[in-house]
């Protein structure tokens, strides 16, 4: 959607597909960090996108162990947002759509399910196939762009090559209702071999529960329901009343964690960004920014490319290559992450919080690196007007 709008604000015919009828999507990333919000400003768009319903965080606190450690603070950074928004991502999207739309090439089709690729007989990606509720259609286009996420249909289709990397972990979404009078907790509890992040969407919270891989259904599950509302109860206390509004597991929804990336993010025709040519971790809520990121260098380095009908495989090299390097840190800190999460899970004792983290968390300096690398990431994308 970001990749569409800006193409489309230089004059670009643009058309996004959408596989369903509106973005509602429950469990998807809520954190707009700061390097996202300095693009709104850049765009213009800072204003209107703050005056959507959302939720600031200038200082990440991390709980280990029943103590609470100060682990980033971003009022430093020099952005026009200096705090992580948390805002649900289909408001996002559908801000997104709303600017976009005022420029007359953009064109949103909403029940568009991509199904394959058209190809020339030059073996040239010319547009895509579609499911639609009026039946299948073709079309046509200069350039495809797959943004579908990590079981993208357009990387399968074109036989693009993915390099996995193993990961430890899952994550268990759910929901829990919030009460006015709740403590200010920290984003990521950690005890007894548990982690849960809480997520404040102002009526509830959304709860990434982390857990080891493939272990719901080995361990987790057979458990039982109120063995697991118990973990929860004692990992966050002032949740304890409410956890029997987990009545199913079908209100616990599954991410199967991965981290992986294209060898080659393109072919004649076709380009992936985003989750489609690197998927990442939830850790550091990093997916949203980084694929925003993809979007704003893919669009600097299209446009002129689009403007002149000729896009090159070496055009489509170049995203690929100012893209890759900040991927390969990103995912490099979130495997270190997971290394960390690994020596965690499973061991029910109380957690002594490391000495190293009490003494790098009184440290402001170390406060201010870690918000930089979490808010602005590696190589921040920035819009130039032409």
């Amino acid at each position: 959607m970001m990749l569409g709008y800006l193409l489309a604000r230089d004059g670009h015919h643009v058309t996004v597909l959408e596989k369903h009828k509106d973005f509602f999507r429950d469990f998807r990333g809520d954190t707009i960090h700061p390097s996202t919000l300095q693009l709104m400003y850049e765009l213009g768009l800072l204003d209107a996108f703050l005056a959507l319903p959302h939720q600031e965080i200038s200082a990440l606190n991390l709980s280990l162990g029943g103590e609470s450690f100060p682990i980033a603070d971003c009022s430093h950074l020099p952005t026009a947002g200096k705090f992580v928004a948390l805002m649900p991502q289909w408001d996002f999207l559908n801000f997104l759509a709303a600017q976009a739309a005022k420029f007359p090439s953009f064109n949103l089709l909403m029940e568009h399910e991509v199904t394959g690729l058209l190809e020339n007989d030059n073996h040239r990606i010319i547009g895509v196939h579609a499911n639609t509720p009026a039946g299948p259609t073709d079309i046509h286009a200069k350039l495809v762009v797959g943004c579908d996420g990590r079981q993208a249909t357009s990387r399968a289709a074109a036989h693009l090559q993915v390099k996995e990397t193993g990961v430890p972990i899952d994550v268990l979404w759910f929901r829990l209702s919030r009460q006015p009078d709740d403590p200010v907790n920290s984003l990521g509890n950690v005890n007894y071999g548990m982690l849960l992040v809480l997520i404040n969407r102002e009526e509830y919270y959304q709860c990434g529960f982390v857990i080891a891989k493939d272990s719901l259904m080995t361990t987790i599950q057979p458990a039982g329901l109120p063995a697991f509302r118990d973990s929860i109860a004692r990992l966050v206390p002032f949740l304890a009343d409410r956890v029997n509004e987990i009545t199913d597991w079908d209100q616990v929804k599954l991410l199967s964690v991965q981290i992986n990336r294209l060898k080659r993010w393109h072919i004649p025709g076709l380009l992936c960004i985003g989750d489609a040519a690197h998927a990442v971790s939830p850790v550091g809520g990093i997916g949203i920014n980084l694929a925003i990121q993809d979007a704003v260098a893919a669009a600097r380095i299209l446009s002129p490319a689009l403007s002149s009908d000729v896009v090159t495989e070496l055009t489509l090299g170049h995203v690929q290559h100012r893209r890759e390097f900040p991927t390969r840190v990103t995912q490099s800190f979130q495997v270190l992450a997971h290394h960390f999460l690994l020596s965690i899970l499973g061991n029910p004792a109380p957690l002594k919080p490391p000495r190293i983290l009490r003494f790098l968390s009184s440290i402001p300096t170390f406060r201010r690196l870690t918000a930089r690398f979490i808010g602005m990431g590696v190589r921040p994308e920035h819009f130039h007007p032409h």
